[in-house]
């Protein structure tokens, strides 16, 4: 894993290199090579490696551009990277008149060396041999004879180097840290407790034990092995960091902090500000929005106002603008499409500190206990170190997601009362509580929570936590707990939730089994530093003119009659209407021609289990996907009783969803993992329904056992139980049945039908045909993003060219091969119940069956009662054949009674009639051939007693999307 952050790279204020030269000059060992643009001065770099003593060489470079004497600025690269890592930057500052050098740490790049966690005696030691090569270039300016004008900079491993020379060498003149620490053993091991993610991924990055120095590499070793740093383990890493030599660093120095950054938090950069600020030189404080957990590293602010700062205190030059003495980015509005979240500032004349305007907020809650599992696991879920380049979930918690996982019976929360105004925390929350262990010591994981109005979202600012070792907790001990400096705004309505938790995934916990208790000892106390003080950051020129142009624009509007796009007021007639879909379009990606779905509408009405069918690609999962609120719709409209779809729909709390399985806890039981999932929503407890839920699942006593032990019926049950807490009005299921064997399908249906039955609806997106028929009412097909067909499942399998001949007894074989072999006939199989007829595909078109019986001369009585009495009559001759009693009929008649009932049935097909219902009740309309066929059965004497249309659900499907069954 790479340690380096994005570049903290400025505005290329240059063309496009034009040529890329030229002129390569042997000099000692460096290598010269000249970089040329069009409108800005040409950048010579020179590469050469310079022996530091004891066999170690560093790999550097050197910029230059323009003539004269200027300041040189030393940039300093991240861990895990090298000196190309900051190669633009170096040569944007050498076109705004600096000379710079870059170089590969020891250990990293082309460097020689073992890693020394910028020892003294190593890595801050090369910095003065590099200042020494300074001194003597004609092209830097000197104060006096061997002391250059100098300046340091770099980020994260870059800017510690930067800390820690200008405490050992008092030729460096100013100096701009970014995202940095000031004490490592605080930052690695913080109150006493080992943050093993981070530290190993530091191990890693550096390429293995084998790469650090031996004294590094065994306490890494000893402390990951016992989980619990000791004392030396703490000395070694605070003699290699800038807080060794804090009282000696008396240089300008500007401070840029990231916000998300669980590695080096807000307080590092709190404790280098004091310090040097005590020693009298100026500092600025600069939160930027980024950091080691991803973010917004706020590329080209940054660089600008690290040249401006060098500018000031390395040119002298008294106009520069260095900024204010406190700056604090935060989030304005919603993330764009590609979720980039725009920025603005808040400053201040004076650093806050962290605990600047604190304010008491009262908690409640009574005293709670609650258990360190032995092995320390399942542990909860903060934040997740080196997820930095793929945005990480501190950048999601900034635009108020919640993705932290708390277990049940691990942790102890106190709440807030809902707060009438909106509250900006900026800084450090304080709280004391009252700590009792069975072990001799106890470690928490302290966190403050926003929680949204009736519970239903939590957020934890910026992922971030504390942890606290509490020693002979035994007896019980006051602690006054610091938690992690934040900036966040908690709206009006929302609460704060004090947690305090036993475990941590990116911390070492006692793995010994032990059992805390904790009470509050006083309220919450939260910073509020930047209120009425607070100076806005100058405001860019766009907030003039842009509501000028908003004013015309929709005066354009309101002259033009263009429709608002605001969400759609929901519809009054929709109000119980569970699913209307109305002209539904979504193009691919990068497309203006090719749709993914295309003009769908479709209804659903309440007590409804609707199949939504369709070949790979029929665009099925974009329709759920659209219908979910997971992405927008190109055309057309969604409508969920009435209220039109939008991503974060409230009306979407009526919607529940299971796509393709659900994770769950092996250890805990059924019930613990539904009542965790529940919990983590945000809602309160008895909105869950979990009961009736659990109920309609049908999982009886497994609830209580380990979901390791369940089956995969089981398991696909309790996810779909999942799905249905809170008891949706509307459940979506994808593919409820995915690996289960033919007991557990059966199950799944009856969990399905049995919720619908109280006038809920259900969506089932299935491949399992045979499934569906039994299982759903209605049917929508898809093909091609299309609608094919919507409609109940009986209406859409009921015509087609195969009938089921229902027989009154049995017959021989060689009377079924007769059957096969008649016109019109392509097979026929026996099946349940009589025969399955399948004709030609070419058959004649339909006619009434009248008509075709006539033309065999059989004589078809009118419609209505005589209808009936036909009927009652066939079905009496069919029944007395099949029992061998006899009949009024004669037996010489009863296959033309036989006839004319059925023919009078698919005659009278579509009507009300009794002979309707009972004979053909999906048949539409008569088939010649199906009339055809029942006379040549009746001259075969084949004892017929039903007969009509019959298709599987595959049969349709396959005939409605073009295939072949």
């Amino acid at each position: 894993m790479d340690l380096r952050l994005p570049a903290l790279r400025g505005p290329r204020r240059w063309a496009a290199t034009a040529a890329a030269a030229a002129v390569v000059v042997l000099a000692g060992t460096g290598v010269w090579t000249a970089v040329a643009s069009d409108d800005a001065p040409q950048v010579n770099r020179a590469d050469r490696v310079m022996a530091m003593g004891g066999g170690v060489k560093i790999d550097t470079s050197y910029f230059t551009a323009g003539s004269g004497r200027r300041p040189a600025v030393l940039l300093g690269h991240g861990f895990g990277g090298s000196k190309d890592d900051v190669r633009q930057q170096a040569e944007d500052l050498a076109r705004d008149g600096y000379a710079v050098m870059t170089w590969s740490a020891r250990g990293f790049g082309k460097s020689t060396g073992k890693i020394g966690l910028n020892d003294a005696e190593g890595e801050v030691a090369d910095v003065s041999r590099l200042i020494d090569w300074l001194a003597k270039q004609p092209e830097v300016k000197l104060d006096k004879s061997g002391d250059p004008r100098v300046g340091l900079a770099g980020a994260s491993y870059g800017g510690a180097i930067s800390l820690l020379a200008a405490g050992h060498d008092q030729r460096v003149d100013a100096i701009a840290p970014a995202i940095t620490y000031w004490n490592l053993a605080d930052a690695l091991f913080p109150n006493g407790v080992f943050k093993k993610l981070w530290a190993g991924i530091f191990l890693n990055t550096g390429g293995g034990c084998d790469k650090f120095e031996d004294r590094l590499c065994t306490m890494y070793e000893r402390v990951a092995e016992s989980g619990t740093p000791d004392a030396e383990a703490v000395k070694l890493l605070q003699e290699r960091s800038p807080s060794a030599v804090g009282e000696r660093i008396k240089v300008p120095t500007l401070l840029m902090q990231g916000q998300t950054d669980s590695l080096f938090p807000l307080g590092q950069a709190d404790a280098a500000a004091k310090a040097i600020r005590a020693n009298g030189a100026p500092v600025d404080v600069d939160w930027i929005a980024g950091g080691h957990d991803g973010g917004d590293m706020e590329t080209d602010r940054v660089q600008a106002r690290i040249t401006s700062w060098f500018d000031r205190y390395l040119k002298d030059e008294a106009g520069a603008d260095t900024g204010p003495a406190f700056r604090v980015s935060r989030p304005v509005g919603r993330a764009d499409s590609d979720g980039t979240v725009r920025l603005t500032g808040e400053s201040s004349d004076t650093y806050p500190g962290l605990a600047g305007g604190m304010r008491p907020v009262p908690l409640s809650g009574r005293e709670q206990t609650f258990d360190n599992p032995a092995g320390a696991n399942p542990p909860a879920v903060s934040a997740l170190p080196g997820l930095g380049s793929a945005g990480g979930l501190s950048q999601l918690s900034s635009l108020g997601l919640g993705v932290s996982l708390d277990f049940p019976g691990q942790f102890a929360a106190f709440e807030s009362k809902p707060f009438t105004d909106d509250l900006r925390i900026t800084g450090s929350p304080t709280a004391t509580v009252h700590v009792k262990s069975t072990s001799e010591d106890a470690v928490l994981f302290a966190k403050v929570y926003d929680v949204g109005p009736r519970g239903t979202q939590q957020v934890l600012p910026s992922q971030l936590i504390t942890p606290v070792r509490v020693e002979d907790a035994q007896s019980g001990k006051d602690v006054t707990i610091t938690l992690p400096a934040i900036d966040h705004e908690v709206d009006d309505g929302h609460r704060l939730r004090l947690v305090l938790a036993a475990t941590d995934l990116g911390y070492a916990s006692p793995t010994a089994p032990a059992t805390y208790t904790v009470s509050l000892k006083g309220d919450l106390r939260v910073p509020s530093a930047l209120g009425d003080e607070t100076a806005t950051a100058p405001l860019p020129s766009w907030v003039w003119w842009l509501p000028l142009a908003g004013a015309a624009t929709a005066l354009v509007l309101l002259l033009t009659g263009r429709r608002r796009t605001a969400t759609p007021a929901p519809d009054p007639e929709l109000t119980d209407v569970p699913l209307q879909i109305t002209g539904l379009s979504k193009r691919y990606a990068k497309s203006t021609d090719r749709y993914a779905v295309r003009d769908l509408s479709f209804r659903v009405e309440r007590g409804q289990v609707l199949g939504l069918l369709g070949p790979n690609g029929a665009g099925k999962t974009t329709t759920l996907r659209m219908l979910m609120g997971l992405i927008k719709p190109d055309g057309g409209e969604i409508r969920v009783f009435g209220h039109a779809i939008r991503p974060g729909s409230p009306v979407l709390s009526r919607v529940g969803a299971f796509v393709e399985g659900a994770g769950f806890l092996p250890h805990l039981s059924g019930r613990e993992n539904l009542e965790l999932y529940w919990r983590a929503t945000g809602r309160p407890p008895e909105d869950a329904h979990l009961d009736e839920a659990l109920e309609i699942a049908g999982l009886g006593d497994a609830l209580s056992r380990a979901v390791r032990t369940y089956s995969q019926g089981m398991r696909q049950r309790l996810a779909i139980a999942q799905a249905m807490l809170g008891l949706p009005d509307l459940l979506i299921l994808d593919e409820p049945t995915n690996g289960l064997d033919p007991p557990q399908i059966r199950e799944m249906r009856e969990v399905v039908i049995r919720y619908a039955a109280a006038g809920r609806t259900v969506i089932v997106s299935s491949h399992l045909l045979a499934e569906v028929e039994q299982s759903c009412t209605h049917l929508v097909v898809m093909d091609k993003g299309r609608l094919v067909q919507a409609g109940p499942v009986g209406d859409i399998i009921g015509g087609g060219d195969t009938l089921l001949v229902g027989l009154a007894s049995d017959i021989a074989d060689p009377v079924v091969e007769k059957v096969a072999a008649l016109p019109d006939v392509e097979s026929a199989v026996r099946t349940e119940g009589g025969l399955l007829v399948r004709l030609v595909p070419s058959a004649p078109t339909p006619t009434t069956a009248a008509a075709a019986a006539a033309g065999d001369g059989t004589r078809v009585p009118e419609t209505g009662s005589g209808s009936s009495s036909a009927t009652a009559t066939g079905s009496a001759a069919a029944t007395g054949s099949a029992s061998g009693e006899s009949t009024d009929a004669d037996d010489s008649t009863a296959p033309a009674a036989v006839a004319v009932a059925v023919a009078v049935a698919v005659d009278g097909a579509g009507q009300d009639s009794p002979a309707s219902a009972a004979l053909a009740p999906d048949a539409e309309q008569p088939s010649a051939a199906a009339a055809r066929l029942l006379v040549e059965l009746v001259r075969l004497e084949v004892p017929v007693a039903s007969l009509g249309p019959h298709r599987r659900l595959e049969d349709a499907f396959l005939t409605l999307i073009g295939g072949s069954g």
